[in-house]
C-alpha cells in the first residue's frame, strides 16, 4: 500500500511540474505575443509606419532623446503607441529601430529610431494621414518612414493635413 501512495505521489508531482513548466512557456509567448506590432503601409504620402490595425504612427518634433513632451491634454489627441512586451516588426520594419521608453506616467510607450510613437485621433480609418504637418501643442507632427525619418508632404495632398483642429 505504501509502495502504490508513493508512486501516485511521485505522479502527481510530475503531473504538477509540467503544468508549472507549460504555464512559464505560455507566459513568456504570451509576452512576446502582446508586444505591439509596428508595420508598414502605403499612403498618400508613401509607405510608413502604422500600427497593428493599420493606424498611422507620428512623431512629435518636441520629443528629444526618446522622451515624450506630449502631457496631459496632448495625449487626449495623439495618444502614445504602448505596449506590455517587446514591440515586434511587421514586414519592412527594423527591429533593431524598435525600442520602449517610458511617458511622464510611466506608460511603456514605443519608439522608433529613438522617437516617441503616436497615433492621431482625427484618424478616422486605417491609412489615413490627416495629422501630417499639423502644429499642435508647441510643436510639429509627423508620420514616419521605415528608415525612422519623418516624411513631409509636398505641395497639396488629398486628404493628408486636412486642417483637424480638435478644438486646441
Amino acid at each position: 500500500m505504501k509502495h502504490i501512495l508513493a508512486i501516485m505521489a511521485a505522479l502527481g508531482a510530475a503531473a504538477l511540474v509540467a503544468a508549472t513548466a507549460l504555464a512559464g512557456t505560455s507566459s513568456r509567448a504570451h509576452a512576446r505575443a502582446s508586444g505591439a506590432l509596428v508595420t508598414l503601409r502605403k499612403t498618400a504620402l508613401g509607405s510608413v509606419l502604422v500600427d497593428a490595425r493599420g493606424r498611422t504612427l507620428y512623431l512629435f518634433e518636441k520629443d528629444h532623446n526618446g522622451v515624450s513632451m506630449c502631457t496631459t491634454a496632448c495625449i487626449a489627441y495623439w495618444p502614445p503607441l504602448v505596449s506590455h512586451g517587446t514591440p515586434r516588426a511587421g514586414t519592412g520594419v527594423k527591429q533593431s529601430l524598435l525600442t520602449l521608453g517610458r511617458t511622464h506616467n510611466g506608460i511603456r510607450q514605443v519608439l522608433y529610431a529613438g522617437h516617441p510613437l503616436y497615433t492621431f485621433v482625427g484618424d478616422k480609418h486605417a491609412g489615413q494621414a490627416t495629422g501630417e504637418g499639423l502644429n499642435n501643442f508647441g510643436a510639429d507632427w509627423y508620420v514616419i518612414a521605415a528608415t525612422g525619418q519623418k516624411v513631409e508632404a509636398s505641395g497639396s495632398t488629398s486628404g493628408v493635413g486636412s486642417g483637424y483642429s480638435g478644438g486646441y
